[in-house]
């Protein structure tokens, strides 16, 4: 199987995007990230969940994590407000790499690996045009998440007849 083949449509945001918005997106659709894109729609960075998770969590609770247990639901209430006014970009990590792309016609496995190579939840399909790399110039086909790569490598294994 070919990475076109495996490739859904999948939700992107802008740099620019509201952070608060893209998080209500990753809840509400049950996304481990999202695909962030420049204003011609090409993939420039991931912003997983977990991220934005970090940003949540005050520093002095992550820095010390007993603090978590007698920090109340009131205040519990009031993290996402560290959200507010701010957009997918200032949301980014600090050392955010470019996202990782797949090429349409790579494998299940090239795929697989590029995935475990950079950590990321979601792995973007795009292909190059000729003469515009420099410039470039990609057409996003789509996104492989772990979840639905796993599922297709388990679907593969589990019809080989071993248990």
């Amino acid at each position: 199987m070919r990475a076109r083949d495996l490739a859904v449509e999948y939700q992107t945001v802008r740099v620019d995007s509201d952070a608060m918005e893209a998080a209500r997106l990753m809840a509400e659709h049950n996304l481990p990230g999202l695909l962030v894109v420049d204003e011609r729609g090409e993939p420039k960075a991931i912003l997983p969940a977990s991220q934005m998770i970090k940003i949540l969590v005050p520093a002095y609770v992550v820095e010390d994590p007993p603090l978590a247990a007698v920090v109340d639901e009131k205040h519990a209430d009031r993290l996402c407000q560290a959200l507010a006014g701010r957009s997918v970009g200032d949301c980014l990590p600090h050392e955010a790499a470019a996202p990782p792309i797949a090429d349409p016609d790579d494998t299940a496995l090239e795929v697989a690996a590029l995935m475990a190579r950079v950590r990321s939840p979601l792995v973007a399909v795009a292909e190059t045009a000729k003469g515009r790399r420099a410039a470039g110039g990609t057409h996003l086909l789509g996104v492989i998440t772990a979840s639905h790569l796993l599922h297709e490598l388990l679907g593969v294994a589990g019809g080989s007849g071993s248990q």
